[in-house]
């Protein structure tokens, strides 16, 4: 069954919720552990989701105005946001992360259903409706997640965020059929094995991370 909107909005709070849980429970040195993504920390992947719930804010605030305002200004903007979380206190990723993620969700429920239908162009240069904004925003959260390595599993996300999210990564790989590795395997591990993360089907091909 296709994912509508409604249920979009309800995998962008849960996957919120679960990051924000999580992220909670760290201090200063458990945020700069290292996270399931090479070459990032905690505190860079916090500053990542935080960085996105400000730049999706961008395209629902065009949505809204109907003013063009990208996602990012140029690429060196969204490493520029990346970059700056491992010189920032605990204290203060949290205090982004919460604030960004509550300024975002506000200003969604703020739009009309007309601006909701407004065309706007996501960092890799797609042209959408503002209504994918919270399937985008859902991805970041819930997979980040998992990412944080706090305990967090692909079984822990909502399953039919798990199947819409692994036909839709199993579309941009190009797999119009698993491995037979994969095929019977528990819907988590496999949006595991199309994400790139870490899972538990033995000898399936190695894949490199999504998103």
């Amino acid at each position: 069954m296709a994912r509508t909107f409604a249920d979009a909005r309800d995998w962008m709070a849960q996957g919120t919720g679960l990051l924000l849980e999580a992220v909670s429970t760290l201090d200063e040195t458990s945020f700069t552990d290292p996270t399931l993504l090479p070459g990032w920390t905690r505190k860079h992947l916090a500053a990542h989701v935080a960085a996105n719930a400000d730049a999706v804010g961008n395209l629902v605030r065009w949505a809204a105005t109907g003013i063009e305002t990208p996602m990012y200004s140029s690429a060196d903007e969204r490493a520029a946001g990346i970059a700056k979380g491992p010189a920032m206190t605990a204290d203060e990723l949290l205090s982004w992360l919460r604030s960004s993620a509550e300024t975002l969700a506000e200003a969604m429920d703020r739009l009309t259903d007309d601006a909701w239908q407004h065309e706007v162009v996501t960092a890799q240069g797609r042209t959408v409706p503002a209504s994918e904004t919270p399937w985008m925003r859902a991805r970041e959260v819930c997979v980040h997640a998992v990412d944080l390595d706090l305990g967090i599993g692909f079984a822990d996300l909502p399953s039919d965020f798990n199947r819409e999210l692994g036909e839709e990564i199993r579309a941009k790989r190009g797999l119009e059929a698993l491995p037979a590795e994969v095929v019977g395997a528990p819907l988590p591990e496999v949006t595991a094995w199309l994400a790139g993360r870490p899972h538990a089907i033995a000898g399936a091909p190695e894949l490199g991370p999504w998103l």
